[in-house]
């Protein structure tokens, strides 16, 4: 099985993006998921959802609002919120892990393959068959 990260902005119009994703394939939705880190001397938190393959296929997406919003164990937001609210609504969880941050990565495709062995390992996504 394929599994790749979709990245979607940093914004407000991302965040409702990613949350009609969502909520227009809530039948497919395996997880929603908050990754903390910090980037320089903020704290910031990645939104991302992971949703089921589309029938038969081989493809496990991904869609993730990589750092774009502030950390809400340190400072409330509002946009974090709305995700909550969107998890809340779809009956799901939201799971919270401490990642390392994108910029000690040379690219963000060698970042994506570290957060996909760590949800891997967590058993957030299934092992490579």
């Amino acid at each position: 099985m394929i599994q790749r990260f979709i990245e979607l902005g940093r914004g407000y119009g991302d965040l409702y993006e990613l949350i009609e994703i969502a909520e227009s394939n809530s039948h497919r939705i395996t997880r929603f998921l908050a990754l903390h880190t910090v980037v320089g001397n903020k704290e910031v938190t990645s939104l991302a959802i992971i949703l089921n393959p589309a029938g038969e296929g081989k493809f496990q997406p991904i869609y993730i609002s990589r750092e774009g919003v502030p950390d809400p164990r340190t400072l409330p937001s509002k946009r974090y919120s709305l995700f909550q609210e969107a998890a809340a609504g779809l009956g799901k969880e939201i799971y919270e892990l401490d990642v390392k941050p994108s910029s000690l990565f040379a690219e963000p495709e060698l970042y994506y393959q570290q957060l996909i062995g760590i949800l891997r390992l967590n058993h957030f996504l299934p092992p490579l068959s």
